[in-house]
């Protein structure tokens, strides 16, 4: 039996509850948007993709090994932005500021260590965002997402603490993904945690 699963930060209510606030308000713009359920909302580490469940408890062990590697990250909300291009978008995110560098090496660790379960290694940097809505096929942008865009250039939020790592199942249905949790593992790191030039 395979699972589709991914492993991801939940985000703490007050990110929650302001990501609300700009979801219900970029509804009323006119734009050609499959819009995320607040709830559904999570920033996401690593997509798993479908895994043989004897798979994804064997690799647990790993998981917790990198995860009492570091220290809890600090982040925060910072603008609006989208994928590819505002003349060809595909995706409208929220970006993050705060511990980025050092959950990118964390990222990193997690592909590197769970790369005998066959998953994929990631070239990119890794470049963390909340992502709010995905255009449809053929979606052109036009002003409503240049002024979406300006609107929340300045975007930002108290800084929050993200803890604690956690593995996501995703069921796909026709009123879209239904997510529930799998496991979890807390970031028990201390001031020896990992560098780029350790791993």
């Amino acid at each position: 039996m395979e699972i589709r699963s991914f492993l991801a930060f939940e985000l703490p209510e007050q990110i929650k509850k302001i990501l609300s606030g700009v979801l219900t308000d970029m509804r009323q713009a006119p734009t050609d948007i499959k819009w995320v359920r607040p709830e559904n909302i999570h920033l996401t580490v690593i997509f798993l993709g479908n895994m043989e469940v004897k798979l994804i408890e064997d690799m647990g062990g790993i998981v917790k090994g990198v995860c009492s590697r570091f220290l809890p990250f600090s982040m925060s909300l910072k603008s609006a932005g989208v994928f590819s291009s505002r003349r060809n978008p595909r995706v409208l995110w929220i970006g993050l500021v705060g511990d980025i560098d050092r959950m990118g090496e964390f990222r990193d660790t997690l592909q590197r260590d769970l790369s005998p379960f066959g998953i994929k290694e990631e070239k990119r940097r890794f470049s963390p965002h909340l992502t709010l809505g995905r255009f449809k096929k053929g979606s052109k942008s036009g002003v409503q997402l240049d002024d979406l865009l300006l609107k929340y250039a300045g975007l930002e939020s108290p800084l929050v603490t993200l803890n604690e790592l956690v593995l996501f199942k995703s069921e796909l249905t026709p009123k879209g993904a239904i997510y529930s949790r799998l496991d979890a593992w807390p970031l028990v790191g201390d001031t020896k945690t990992l560098t780029k030039k350790e791993t």
